[in-house]
Parts: C-alpha cells; structure tokens; sequence
C-alpha cells in the first residue's frame, strides 16, 4: 500500500515536533506536556519525555494514538525548506533537500541538518554562515 503525498507531508511534519515541547490534549480532555522523543507512524502513539499532567511530573509519558485528540507544538519549528532555498540562491544546482529525512547536502560533502552543518572542505564555513544567519532569523521572527 502506497502512502499518498499528503500523508507523507504530514509524516515529515511530526517528524519536525520530535526533540520539540508539545502539548498533547486526549479525547478525555486530559493535557500533558513534554518534549516529543519519538511516535509511531501507524498509530500515531508518542512518547514523552518530563511529561507533566495535572501538574505531576512524570520522566516519561507513552500516550496511545486512539486517545490523541491533538498534538500541538509549543515552539516554532526550524524552516528546512527556507533554509535550503537560501542555499540554493548562492549554490545553485549544488543543493539537495531530503524533506522526508530532514536534512539538506550540499555539493554532496555538507550536511545541513536543523541541529547544524557538517562536513568537510572549503564550502563549509560559508554553508555555516548561511545556516546561523537564518537560526538568527528565525529566532528573531
């Protein structure tokens, strides 16, 4: 069975709330709070890590996806897609954005993930620079 673009998109889009503090409110109406460590793509179950609910704290919350009735991020997530066509602009034909993955090569020794940039040669101080001006920007938006 094929997964349809739209539910890749939204696969990739929960992928941007992991390591992030979500909010995840159940059909019960209870809402706990924690940092998104990980789901399961089938069911839509995640764990939390220092969940707390009704302001008990808990090191780890695992919440099975029929009880979900949403999951809200309480950050703002780290814009990939702005990112890799910043870099496309100054190595144009040299950028790859693996949306799925989330992550972005360039000229295919740099890696360029939302945590950072790795990698070897001379292009990587200026993908650096690139990268820090847009978490600059980002913060700043």
């Amino acid at each position: 069975m094929s997964v349809s673009v739209g539910g890749r998109k939204f696969i990739s889009e929960l992928n941007g709330f992991v390591d992030k503090t979500v909010k995840v409110i159940t059909t019960r109406g209870v809402s706990y709070e924690g940092k998104l460590l990980g789901f399961d793509g089938s069911n839509l179950s995640v764990c939390l890590e220092d969940a707390t609910v009704n302001k008990e704290k808990f090191a780890r919350a695992i919440i099975r996806g029929e009880a979900i009735s949403e999951i809200l991020l309480k950050e703002k997530p780290f814009d990939m897609k702005g990112l890799s066509d910043r870099l496309q602009k100054l190595f144009p034909n040299m950028v790859k954005y693996y949306e799925d993955a989330g992550f972005i090569t360039v000229m295919e020794r740099i890696r360029v993930t939302a945590e950072g940039v790795e990698g070897t040669g001379p292009m990587v101080e200026r993908v650096k620079k690139v990268y820090e001006q847009h978490v600059l920007e980002q913060k700043g938006a």
